[in-house]
């Protein structure tokens, strides 16, 4: 069973790698053609995250004066934990209904349907490339130095990349026969936001529950983001749980990628 499986991730990331001139060049497509037909462009793609971001820079940190977190202004704790959020959210609606929007590419014989997810999170890379810009141009704003435990983001952004990556393989392959899985995807995202810790204090809940929240590999990256450019801790000093999220993100890679190459002869069908 394990080697039939690594028989299916072998394949799988092998025809990305062989195809990854063309996935740059429908990642770059992808992303223009999302707002083609607005008057502003692409500059819907962050205008929605940066409103959020005031919204709750308004709510919390105006409104309700919400008491700094660790001396740090609630804005600038709140901001590195919703940045990687965005990533997350963005690859998993998108890639949930890639091939039913590439559905023409999908009936060609001769196409690589496997590298579709690729292109949905490559897309939604460029805005994350441009938030943790903006993470660094708002401390600057506020004063705050960073030190060099901030390059950790590039880290926990490729193992949120990997992490994502086996979750697109996955809910793709699987939305060609479950369509109703695009909105309830939509549903679960909206309730993450809540549980996940992005805009509350887990070290306010008990200790069992924050346990019971690290069973979220989310709970890993969002927690890793402040340690990068708030706490300033490296990631080598969270052994065990380093290791349960690489353990949790192998087993969803292998796992999507194994649903995806079972289903795939039954995609053309199905569309």
């Amino acid at each position: 069973m394990v080697v039939i499986k690594m028989k299916y991730v072998v394949s799988i990331v092998k025809s990305i790698m062989d195809n990854i001139p063309l996935t740059m060049k429908l990642a770059k497509n992808d992303f223009k053609s999302k707002y083609a037909s607005s008057l502003f462009g692409i500059i819907w793609a962050y205008a929605q995250p940066l409103m959020t971001i005031f919204v709750f820079w308004f709510v919390f940190q105006m409104g309700f004066k919400s008491a700094p977190v660790h001396d740090i202004p609630f804005i600038l704790w709140f901001v590195p934990a919703y940045v990687p959020w965005i990533y997350f959210s963005d690859i998993l609606n998108s890639s949930a209904s890639c091939m039913l929007e590439y559905n023409y590419l999908v009936k060609k014989v001769q196409f690589n349907v496997e590298v579709l997810p690729t292109v949905k999170i490559i897309s939604a890379g460029f805005v994350h490339i441009f938030f943790i810009g903006f993470i660094v141009v708002m401390y600057a704003i506020y004063r705050i130095p960073l030190s060099i435990s901030c390059i950790q983001v590039f880290y926990y952004t490729a193992a949120l990349t990997l992490l994502g990556f086996g979750l697109a393989m996955l809910v793709s392959s699987i939305t060609v026969i479950f369509k109703d899985l695009v909105p309830v995807i939509s549903i679960i995202l909206q309730v993450g936001f809540w549980i996940i810790p992005i805009c509350w204090n887990p070290e306010t809940m008990e200790p069992w529950v924050m346990n019971v929240l690290k069973i979220n590999p989310i709970y890993y990256i969002v927690s890793g983001y402040r340690d990068a450019f708030i706490y300033h801790i490296p990631f080598w000093e969270h052994p065990v749980y380093t290791g349960y999220f690489w353990s949790v993100t192998l087993v969803v890679f292998v796992l999507g990628c194994s649903v995806f190459a079972k289903l795939r002869p039954h995609f053309a069908d199905e569309l």
